[in-house]
């Protein structure tokens, strides 16, 4: 399968902290963690290291590795940081003939503090990501069977509906993972596209930010669903979501999603698993039980290979655990690539956690 990744490129700067070292403050009533940095103060890392990342680097990594034929569009800076990515896209086989290199910004770049649970706060600086223009979207880029839409920020978000109605035109199918701040500051145009995205991906708080511009549409509330077998439910089916005030169930957002054209929507909740929309239905896998050293480019692992095993027509359960033993290979290691399985390894993992990845279905 011919693949297309859009969106962002960063050089990840990572300082581990030993717990004892920094201090974290956990919030009774709300779920958030925070580390403490005091000011002037010098704190000794266990290691400090330096790593290729960025939402469409690692969806293109991680797809290259699984098989497919990969290229990428990004924007990049004309500094040593570009040629720190170029390089590592070359290693893995991914085409850079599309990449853009412009000096009006140096290349996006990231520091990533990971202490205590290993969910890394992360400083962000994006750069080139930023600068995405018409110009670069070539008449032939979008020639390809899937487009995969990483997070995109100011001037390049902008470019976001014609990435969309452009990929639907050449007939490819089209897989999204919009940021926060896209779907906050640029939602209408998100919403005016919808209907030509395939595959959906969110996580939790990206799903909250939507939640106020589906009101409207659908109405507040709507019934959770319950464990056919048990009777249970797993966190986010039981509570929901809020967002600007309204509160509104995982069932009623996703089943909207799904009527206005969107194939399979994906939402994700961390270490309290993932739900998939498609069809008639919504599955529900859990984590995979792992040692996590860094949770940084997890979300990318999910989204990207669930995206590329849907469009390749692979069934929904194995699409799920695929991605769900790729995102907690991920988080084995330090960094947002290392842990990215090729698909040998894949399959064999999937087979190996077939009882330890439960799916949980239900009619809608």
């Amino acid at each position: 399968m011919k693949v297309l990744t859009v969106g962002g490129a960063m050089v990840d700067t990572i300082a581990i902290i030993q717990s004892d070292r920094i201090e974290r403050m956990t919030m009774r009533n709300a779920d958030a963690d925070f580390l403490l940095l005091e000011e002037g103060r010098k704190i000794e890392a266990s290691d400090i290291s330096g790593h290729v990342g960025g939402g469409a680097v690692n969806a293109a990594v991680s797809m290259a590795r699984a098989g497919h034929d990969v290229a990428t569009l990004l924007k990049l800076g004309k500094d040593d940081r570009a040629e720190l990515v170029l390089h590592r896209l070359q290693d893995e086989g991914v085409s850079t003939r599309w990449v853009v290199r412009d000096g009006r910004a140096p290349t996006g770049a990231s520091v990533l503090i990971a202490s205590h649970e290993r969910n890394a706060a992360i400083f962000t600086f994006r750069g080139a990501n930023t600068l995405l223009e018409s110009a670069d979207i070539k008449p032939d880029v979008l020639d390809t069977d899937l487009v995969y839409i990483s997070s995109l920020s100011n001037e390049s978000a902008d470019r976001f509906p014609e990435l969309v109605t452009g990929a639907r035109a050449k007939g490819a199918k089209v897989a999204t993972n919009p940021g926060t701040r896209q779907l906050s500051a640029r939602g209408g145009a998100f919403f005016d596209v919808l209907s030509d995205i395939d595959i959906l991906c969110l996580n939790a708080s990206e799903a909250a930010v939507i939640v106020p511009a589906l009101v409207p549409r659908c109405g507040e509330g709507g019934k959770p669903l319950s464990d056919p077998a048990s009777g249970e439910q797993p966190r986010l089916m039981a509570r929901g979501l809020s967002g600007g005030g309204f509160e509104m169930s995982l069932p009623r957002i996703m089943c909207e999603l799904r009527s206005v054209g969107v194939e399979a929507v994906l939402i994700t909740d961390g270490m309290h698993g993932a739900y998939l929309a498609l069809g008639n239905e919504i599955l529900w896998c859990p984590v995979m039980k792992a040692e996590v050293v860094g949770t940084a480019g997890a979300g990318d692992a999910f989204a990207s290979t669930l995206s590329a095993h849907i469009a390749d027509g692979v069934d929904t359960e194995t699409a799920l655990r695929a991605a769900a033993c790729n995102a907690a290979s991920v988080v084995g290691a330090i960094d947002t690539q290392t842990g990215l399985l090729d698909q040998a390894a894949l399959t064999s993992a999937v087979a190996a956690n077939m009882a330890a990845l439960p799916v949980t279905r239900w009619q809608v």
